[in-house]
């Protein structure tokens, strides 16, 4: 028997991701930085935008001639880079801003042309390669035999050439271990000496684990005595080379600049890093060119529109969530950050009516300028520490607390995790030592025994 063919209908609700949707949503959780590399991106590579700086326009002084746009149609078909008027106001502006700074290696490059002569080829050599194998904190990871082997001297040469090399700023740099770091430091500052100089050389696994009594009965020294030389210890550099950062380096710019008038906070989105898009009088010339350069116009004016809508919707949504939360917490901008309040993504979406991944991605990467600093918009959601006895209050709060606790202890008794936990109890925050010692440890504060002062 031949089965019969079924027709069924189904109705089912699915939601289409558009081109637009997808740029919004990227556009949005963006942070400024990002932004402003996207916004002069697409102006390089859309002959229908405008860009305007806070200092004045761009392309505006300068718009685009129709012997310019007759050269289109060449360009798409053959399909290279970017025609020269479109990058070189941009490139100029670019290297204009380009920050001078010198990475470790560069720098130390730079001293070891001015320490070694013109006859002084093989030192300069063995120079160069020992500073190639220098880290990022500024020691020296190879051995020495290894370098003799790889630049065709001997170990006693290098051993003379790392010790020019150990006079070069920052002080400390090229040191095979800790010890000669701090050795080298403070030679430089001629406190190389007597109990320093005991400690640096014998006793910095004690100094780690402050076993101060235990170096004062191996040197013979008062543990006060130890302390003050331990103390001037902790002002040299472990990490000299730290100071000098990579090839770029990273900035904070805040999306949002709050500020205090009449006893109210306002927010105001910062418009003096991103700059502003505008749509071309181009379009109006388009009728003369032929039917491809009109349907790549079309399509440029499409996008160019797209983003400057992304861009302006990514303002307004980032400005209703900065506004929420200064009505939310209003207690921490006045008086810190133990009295900021328990709130969640959701609870902001709910009352700006848009979903919660949209609250995410608009603080995502985002900085507020407030009246006290610069300050992340994700700070101001935080989870709750705990539920006990029927009362919430936050982790901040309770490493505001345990903060405040330290600092008001006594330096020769310490307060120890479990004393502290009972404090934090008698402040209705009732957190288990475990806890007490994870906050401390996220704080930055060592045990008790390491806080110890003699």
């Amino acid at each position: 028997m031949q089965q019969a063919n079924k027709l069924e209908l189904k109705l089912t609700q699915k939601l289409a991701m558009t081109m637009q949707m997808q740029q919004a949503i990227r556009i949005l959780q963006l942070s400024a930085q990002d932004l402003r590399s996207a916004i002069e991106q697409e102006y390089l590579e859309n002959p229908t935008l405008e860009i305007e700086y806070e200092e004045g326009a761009f392309g505006k002084e300068d718009p685009f001639a129709v012997e310019d746009i007759t050269a289109l149609a060449g360009y798409l078909d053959e399909g290279g880079g970017q025609p020269a008027y479109f990058t070189e106001a941009l490139e100029s502006r670019a290297e204009a801003a380009a920050p001078l700074a010198l990475t470790l290696e560069q720098e130390l490059l730079r001293q070891a042309a001015i320490a070694f002569g013109a006859d002084e080829d093989t030192e300069l050599a063995v120079a160069t390669f020992i500073i190639g194998s220098i880290d990022h904190r500024g020691y020296l990871t190879l051995p020495l035999a290894e370098i003799g082997r790889a630049t065709g001297t001997g170990e006693a040469q290098v051993q003379a050439v790392l010790q020019r090399v150990q006079t070069f700023e920052p002080v400390g740099v090229a040191a095979r271990d800790l010890a000669e770091c701090l050795r080298l430091q403070a030679r430089s500052r001629g406190i190389y000496e007597g109990l320093v100089a005991a400690i640096i050389d014998r006793h910095l696994p004690e100094v780690a684990e402050a076993r101060l009594k235990e170096i004062a009965a191996a040197e013979g020294a008062r543990p006060e005595d130890v302390q003050l030389a331990v103390d001037i210890l902790k002002t040299l550099d472990p990490k000299p080379g730290s100071a000098y950062g990579g090839e770029e380096t990273a900035y904070i710019t805040p999306d949002v600049i709050v500020e205090k008038a009449d006893g109210e906070y306002r927010a105001r989105f910062n418009d003096s890093y991103v700059p502003r898009l505008h749509i071309s009088s181009l379009y109006k010339q388009a009728e003369g060119f032929d039917k491809a350069t009109q349907a790549y116009l079309k399509d440029k004016l499409k996008a160019a529109s797209w983003l400057v809508s992304s861009i302006e919707q990514r303002r307004r949504t980032i400005l209703q969530v900065m506004e929420e939360l200064l009505r939310r917490q209003r207690d921490f901008l006045d008086k810190g950050p133990e009295y900021l309040k328990p709130l969640s993504m959701k609870e902001v979406a709910d009352a700006i009516g848009v979903h919660e991944s949209t609250v995410s991605r608009a603080v995502a990467n985002k900085y507020a300028e407030l009246p006290g600093g610069i300050l992340p918009l994700r700070q101001f959601f935080q989870a709750r520490a705990s539920r006990e006895a029927g009362e919430d209050f936050l982790a901040s709060q309770a490493k505001a607390a345990l903060a405040k606790l330290i600092k008001e202890e006594d330096p020769k008794k310490p307060l120890s995790d479990q004393k502290l936990c009972q404090l934090l109890q008698e402040q209705q925050m009732e957190l288990s030592r475990r806890t007490v010692m994870k906050y401390r440890e996220q704080l930055g504060y060592p045990s008790s025994v390491k806080r110890k002062r003699y």
